[in-house]
């Protein structure tokens, strides 16, 4: 049965669907049809609503980069919005190949957290976040937003490194499960990441700036072009309270895993206002261009980007990159 929203966003759609397409709006929609909630009635009721006002093709991604090619195909061919339906990563392939270019882009929760989509305010109801989305159109509600690029790659909220990277390799190793188990999987693959797959006795990296500040005992960064890192439920997840889409990144340091300082560290960041940056064992710094985590004597060490686990790598060199995307 639907609810209240979902049926008060339904006659909103409806709505639209009523009105005269505007001649020559052109739009392209990614569909990530593994994506957690992503089903093939969601994407009809998606496709329907926006055809309405644009000339929409659709396309399913296939596999990894896809989304990426199709982004820069469209871009070159001037299409005017690309929308990407799917979780996080389907969002970070599809800035990567907008970035730089005219085309705006759209974005519609259908993963199992959606941080870059709540972060830009949408509801994490796509059939919500859709008539959202169409009424931002009409108003021509774009801005240029600035992204982060870790070694050459963009990314749209955050790079995690250390054990951070490893939790997000356990969630992946059982990405069937996220479409049923949710939250609780993230929290098992965080005990878990930290009982048996990451060496906790010892700090991994550490992190330099520009200006000669340091941190050689690093066991876990994040570093942020947006804040909050995640969400617990509705729960914002809060680390960089002043990073945004306007300024420069956020760099989170975690100096210990000793369970104590973890659980501390967990609790600060859930209640927000700022109180992790005032944690002993967290170094944070704001609004900052540049940053470069090194291995600790050449080592590897894990990461991950907007959630997607990419291997070991012995350094990372960030950048913000401001006004990179519609």
């Amino acid at each position: 049965m639907a609810t209240p929203a979902t049926s008060a966003s339904l006659e909103r759609l409806s709505a639209h669907a009523g009105e005269q397409r505007a001649p020559g709006r052109s739009m392209l929609v990614i569909v990530n049809p593994y994506a957690t909630t992503v089903s093939l009635r969601m994407k009809n009721l998606v496709v329907y609503a926006l055809q309405a006002r644009f000339d929409v093709d659709t396309v399913d991604t296939e596999g990894a980069g896809h989304a990426v090619d199709l982004c820069r195909d469209a871009a070159a061919a001037g299409v005017e919005v690309v929308v990407a339906v799917g979780g996080d990563g389907t969002v970070n392939e599809a800035a990567n190949g907008l970035a730089g270019s005219s085309t705006a882009l759209g974005v519609l929760p259908g993963g199992s957290t959606n941080v870059f989509a709540r972060t830009l305010g949408l509801p994490n109801d796509p059939i919500e976040a859709t008539a959202v989305l169409l009424e931002a159109l009409e108003a021509r509600s774009i801005e240029r937003v600035g992204l982060g690029s870790v070694n050459g790659r963009y990314f749209c909220f955050h790079v995690g490194a250390g054990f951070d990277a490893a939790l997000v390799e356990q969630v992946e190793k059982r990405a069937g499960l996220k479409r049923w188990a949710g939250h609780p999987l993230f929290a098992w693959a965080g005990l878990n990441a930290w009982m048996n797959h990451y060496d906790r006795t010892k700090p991994h990296f550490r992190v330099c700036f520009p200006d000669g500040d340091h941190v050689d005992d690093g066991y876990f960064t994040v570093v942020c072009n947006t804040n909050p890192y995640t969400y617990v439920g509705n729960r914002p997840f809060d680390i960089s309270p002043e990073t945004t889409l306007d300024n420069g990144l956020g760099v989170v340091t975690v100096r210990s895993l000793r369970v104590d300082h973890l659980l501390r560290i967990i609790v600060r960041a859930l209640r927000g206002n700022g109180a992790l940056a005032r944690d002993p064992k967290v170094h944070h710094r704001w609004d900052v261009d540049e940053v470069r985590i090194e291995g600790i004597d050449g080592r590897a060490f894990p990461y991950q980007v907007d959630g997607d686990h990419l291997g070991e790598i012995a350094e990372l060199r960030f950048r913000h990159e401001p006004a990179a995307l519609d």
